[in-house]
């Protein structure tokens, strides 16, 4: 028997990555909500279908919001580290936070097969028809992407956030209780010359969801080329020449960047940024508790 090409051999992983992400969700669409029974975000994976039965009766859902985690796909460590720092979070009451990690196309066989185990096992990864940048319009796409994606179970709200940023979700989704359902535009505000916020800034903020729909169907932004930039300046940029994003939030200082000694995290934190290396997650995560709960035990011995 001929053996298989090395051509077909880098095409197989890719194959499985497109049948995995692609197809497979479109067979069953994505109804992913928060886990009610007392767990943590819900990076999707164990997703059902039946929000109401799940929810307790003295908690309505009040608001819904997906977070998209902007990131690459050779960063399997770090997504690693957020599915857990996000499933260990207490719950946000009366809110369905689901987190989904995005990717533009992955090209790479080695990085398409890993990429595609992991969407196999947590369900929670994106992959846009875009080539994968920073600042060349992913964060377009991505906006442009959800309403489709998610329209037969739209979202409140959709936050794009970086991967180097930890967020406290249920602080989050006390601060977008009680705010509009439309117009919204939420985030650590960076002020330029007289204006405190005419954008918000990238490591993470919040539209409504007529905010994304308006994104999605706004073809002007394609056409006259308004996608290479800072990407945060940019929809600033197209919602202040629409009149958009009328209810604007800032959240500083409770969304800040990390010191560079590692210190300065405050208790009423929304999100904090720049946690580019282990030893920043891991200061994050001693400051805020997240291995208080741990059982002693003769199988391991942790300072």
């Amino acid at each position: 028997m001929k053996p298989p090409s090395s051509f077909c051999l880098l095409l197989a992983p890719l194959a499985l990555l497109v049948v995995v992400v692609l197809v497979l969700p479109s067979l069953r669409p994505p109804q992913v909500v928060s886990d009610w029974s007392g767990g943590g975000v819900l990076c999707a994976h164990n997703a059902i279908t039946n929000a109401a039965a799940a929810s307790p009766q003295d908690e309505p859902q009040q608001i819904s919001l997906l977070i998209g985690v902007l990131t690459m796909p050779n960063r399997r460590e770090r997504r690693d580290i957020l599915r857990l720092a996000y499933a260990l979070q207490p719950r946000a009451t009366g809110a369905r936070v689901d987190v989904r990690f995005v990717f533009c196309n992955v090209t790479d066989p080695v990085d398409a097969a890993l990429v595609a185990v992991e969407a196999r096992r947590h369900g929670d990864i994106l992959v846009l028809n875009c080539t994968e940048n920073m600042n060349d319009g992913k964060t377009h796409a991505y906006l442009s992407a959800v309403p489709r994606l998610f329209a037969s179970d739209p979202y409140g709200y959709v936050m794009k956030a970086d991967d180097d940023t930890y967020l406290r979700v249920a602080a989050l989704a006390e601060e977008l209780r009680g705010k509009p359902r439309a117009d919204v535009y939420l985030g650590r505000g960076f002020p330029v010359g007289d204006d405190p916020m005419p954008f918000m800034h990238g490591m993470g903020y919040v539209v409504s969801w007529d905010i994304a729909e308006w994104v999605s169907g706004n073809a002007e932004i394609l056409r006259s080329n308004d996608t290479h930039g800072h990407e945060d300046r940019l929809l600033g940029k197209w919602l202040n020449a629409a009149g958009k994003g009328r209810n604007r939030y800032d959240l500083k200082p409770r969304m800040y960047d990390l010191h560079w000694d590692v210190d300065g995290f405050r208790p009423d934190t929304v999100a904090v940024h720049r946690l580019k290396d282990n030893r920043r997650w891991a200061a994050a995560f001693r400051y805020f508790n997240v291995t208080a709960g741990i059982k002693p035990s003769d199988l391991y011995h942790l300072p």
